[in-house]
């Protein structure tokens, strides 16, 4: 039981939640980028809410199904064709039969595409995770992106042929703007009211530096106190202000070290929103209290019973 890769794909990889504990040997965490879309097709599918997905960027993927099985479509909203037929809509199950041609194709609104199969694609987990992390060639498939010819081996037990769609009042919202929130960073002694007041009254451009590993911010200058740190640890979602005081958010495949002062940190779910988002699209930031961040996280992860 496999599925066959009939083009090349801009960048599609395999990830799943990411793989922890192994900052101190400097291994990134990885992961996927849009958590709510992972969780999402996982659920309707009933898959192990930490099974491997397929992350596609800017769509175009193609694909064969070698056997009976089912898959779920969610993130970007984008067209979808199955044996060249146009279907309706995203974030719900389709149902294929062997032989089977899949094309994820143009893209409607968002960045990223999640292709979840039924009960996931056979792989070994290196460090504890399936994810994808190029840089350091481990994970998905030989540590790479996914290209034309691949073939991945499949479960699909279990097959129901249930066609599940999320209720549309679910569905998130890609737009041309995003307000981030934001919980200030024990080194906000570093930045003065003036300097805060700014940061959090100022819009922000996304510039062409926005990938995987950190999205670079063009707006208003934020001033420091101090030039650096001693490099220390970073989490997912810090925004670090470096010398020529533009912003950079901090994703999952950041350096696990870093020696820029941090204003902040977004809060993951805010994160998430923004990994949709494209170049020349917008960014605000609005302060958050640590318990009102907390709540949110647990409102978010409450929501999928993890």
């Amino acid at each position: 039981m496999s599925i066959e890769i009939l083009n090349s794909p801009i960048f599609a990889t395999i990830q799943d939640l990411g793989r922890f504990g192994f900052s101190h040997i400097g291994l990134t965490t990885s992961g996927v980028m849009d958590e709510y879309a992972y969780f999402v097709a996982n659920r309707l599918l009933h898959n192990k809410i930490d099974e491997n997905i397929i992350e596609i960027y800017y769509s175009n993927f193609l694909f064969k199904v070698n056997c009976d099985t089912q898959i779920a479509v969610t993130g970007a909203y984008c067209d979808i064709f199955i044996n060249e037929k146009k279907q309706n809509f995203t974030w719900q199950i389709y149902n294929l039969k062997k032989g089977d041609i899949v094309n994820i194709s143009k893209l409607k609104a968002g960045t990223i595409v999640y292709l979840s199969i039924k009960d996931g694609i056979k792989l070994k987990k290196e460090f504890g995770s399936y994810s994808t992390s190029i840089k350091e060639q481990i994970g998905g498939l030989n540590g790479r992106k996914l290209k034309k010819g691949d073939i991945l081996q499949i479960n699909s037990n279990n097959l129901d042929n249930t066609i599940k769609r999320l209720n549309e009042k679910y569905y998130p919202k890609y737009g041309e703007e995003i307000e981030l929130r934001v919980i200030l960073s024990y080194q906000e002694e570093f930045f003065n009211k003036k300097q805060k007041q700014k940061f959090f009254s100022s819009e922000y451009k996304i510039t062409s530096e926005f990938n995987r590993m950190a999205c670079k911010l063009e707006g208003e200058k934020i001033s420091c106190d101090i030039d650096g740190i001693v490099s220390e640890a970073i989490c997912f979602g810090a925004i670090q202000i470096p010398k020529n005081g533009q912003p950079i958010i901090l994703l999952k495949e950041r350096q696990t070290i870093g020696g820029y002062p941090k204003i902040g940190s977004v809060l993951s779910i805010d994160c998430f929103r923004l990994s949709q988002l494209k170049p020349n699209m917008k960014v605000k930031f609005k302060q958050i209290s640590l318990k009102q961040a907390q709540n949110k996280l647990k409102e978010f992860y409450n929501s999928f019973n993890l």
